[in-house]
């Protein structure tokens, strides 16, 4: 069985937890550090007199306390004593009575001035809960099978109740297998890839599937090279995109996909990893729109706009775009939302596939 405690001090970033009022209750080691002070003197203290964040760390708390929601704030400005200030994402989620506050600080050259990603922060996040997942579904089981056991004998609105029990409990393991897929994601096996022939067994897909009541066009530039990718992962990524943008369309709604080339375009991560990312895809669709309080968060885990969403699926999105050295972004307003993936191209040497869509 999985140790809490390991889990916690395994984060390889700064984290903590507060209670209601504000004051440390738990830091671990990589949070010392960053504070430069032991668990034992930060106990009991308030955040807001270690740690000055732009935008104030108070009404942040106050926020995902209020909401019940988490909360990334991206590239804040975080002061700490008379040092000098630093640049970094702090992820804020509710955690029992207390909030959790994860930090992952950022070089300044790494920033990309153009769209949201998934941050660090959002991924460690992520990793402590695939570890518990496993742990939760195990008593999932038991009471799954109890209350299977006890329908057997049982009738009228008794058994409603029991199979209300057996449903629910279902519908948490699907969401925590949800959660270990994420986790448990396996390198992408790249190669040379033609977009278009993905995309366009992605499309069908989905048209003779979720998006069955709405019309998909392209809008394809058929000179496109190849991308270095892995081509299941890169279906699931489109997958997920169309899927989103069907379930917010209405009846005879449109989705768009669009493919071009934008050679000036680069990314480059904080790590000093990243390069050109000339190739260009874009899933447009007709819908409502993202609610602008949801943009800086969207590609979060457990961040969604739907009833009953996972907030899982552009979790994925954002995570496998980046393992294949891309950037993905979002524009939205009120009928047209553009989701964009900027891909790196294959080396010429391996670009052996053709370049065009085929049948």
């Amino acid at each position: 069985m999985t140790d809490p405690g390991a889990v916690w001090h395994a984060l390889a970033i700064p984290a903590l937890i507060v209670d209601e009022d504000d004051r440390v209750v738990l830091v671990n080691g990589p949070g010392e550090g960053f504070l430069n002070r032991s668990q034992r003197t930060l106990e009991g203290s308030e955040i807001v007199r270690l740690m000055e964040v732009e935008g104030g760390l108070e009404a942040a708390t106050a926020r995902v306390r209020r909401r019940g929601a988490p909360l990334t704030l991206h590239d804040s400005i975080v002061k700490l004593g008379p040092g000098p200030a630093l640049r970094c994402d702090l992820h804020l989620s509710m955690l029992d009575e207390g909030v959790l506050i994860l930090i992952a600080p950022r070089d300044i050259s790494g920033r990309v001035d153009r769209g949201r990603s998934s941050t660090s922060a959002a991924r460690s996040a992520i990793g402590m809960a695939e570890m518990l997942a496993h742990e939760i579904k195990n008593p999932l089981a038991g009471i799954t099978g109890a209350a299977q056991l006890l329908s057997m004998n049982l009738e009228g609105g008794d058994l409603e109740l029991t199979d209300l029990i057996v449903g629910e409990t279902r519908r948490i393991v699907k969401l925590l297998d949800q959660v270990e897929q994420f986790g448990n994601l396996r390198p992408p096996q790249r190669k040379p890839v033609n977009l278009h022939d993905v995309l366009d067994r992605a499309r069908r897909s989905a048209m003779v599937g979720f998006a069955a009541h709405m019309t998909i066009s392209e809008d394809f530039d058929p000179s496109l090279p190849p991308t270095l990718a892995d081509p299941d992962q890169l279906q699931q990524v489109f997958l997920n995109l169309l899927k989103n943008a069907a379930q917010v369309g209405k009846q005879g709604g449109n989705i768009t996909i669009r493919t071009f080339y934008e050679f000036s375009l680069r990314v480059r991560r904080p790590d000093g990893s990243g390069g050109a990312v000339p190739l260009q895809v874009e899933i447009v669709d007709d819908g409502p729109g993202v609610p602008p309080e949801m943009i800086g968060n969207l590609f979060e885990p457990f961040v969604s706009g739907r009833e009953n969403g996972t907030g899982l699926g552009l979790a994925l999105v954002a995570k496998i775009v980046h393992e294949h050295g891309g950037w993905i972004t979002v524009d939205s307003v009120p009928g047209r939302t553009a989701f964009r993936l900027s891909l790196p191209m294959a080396p010429a040497r391996d670009q052996t596939e053709p370049h065009g869509p085929t049948d």
